[in-house]
């Protein structure tokens, strides 16, 4: 009978920690995509759809990236165009650094695969509510760019 007892117990937490301990309520996106055979071609924009409820909110917006540890450089260039919905596109140019000049990566390691987060606005407020679309696109000179394993976006409410 205490056999029973403590794997009820058990389940109860577990099903606790597991419905509650993973949302997080302020964020609006938080998506990745996989780079087919890690390899990230020219061609290969990785699109983000973000619907804004309240453009009175403050937000920060973040490029997700994984890559390999055999890829080659120590940092990246991406474009990321925001188009709203008033359907005006605006681009720009971020570069993400990944290792440091010995050669120490940056990202979070989990076996062959570095994790990165990295802010690209910060306490954002965008101009109106509606669909966002984002597009993320490598821009350095390789093409396929190797190595690239996970493209995504996060976009979270600034708490208060």
């Amino acid at each position: 009978m205490k056999r029973g007892l403590i794997f009820f117990y058990f389940a109860v937490v577990v099903a606790i920690f597991t419905s509650t301990g993973c949302t997080d309520k302020n964020a609006v996106i938080d998506q990745n995509s996989e780079v087919a055979d890690h390899n990230w071609s020219y061609l290969n924009k990785f699109k983000f759809d973000v619907k804004i409820d309240d453009e009175k909110t403050h937000y920060n917006l973040y490029m997700n990236l994984r890559v390999t540890g055999d890829y080659k450089y120590s940092n990246i260039f991406v474009l990321i165009t925001q188009v709203g919905p008033d359907n005006k596109a605006e681009v720009k140019r971020y570069e993400l650094k990944l290792a440091n000049k010995d050669g120490e990566w940056l990202g979070e390691g989990s076996g062959n695969l570095y994790s990165y987060q990295s802010h690209f606005r910060t306490n954002y407020m965008f101009p109106a509510k509606g669909v966002y679309h984002f597009y993320i696109e490598q821009n350095m000179r390789d093409n396929p760019l190797r190595e690239v394993s996970d493209v995504g976006l996060r976009v979270e409410k600034v708490a208060p």
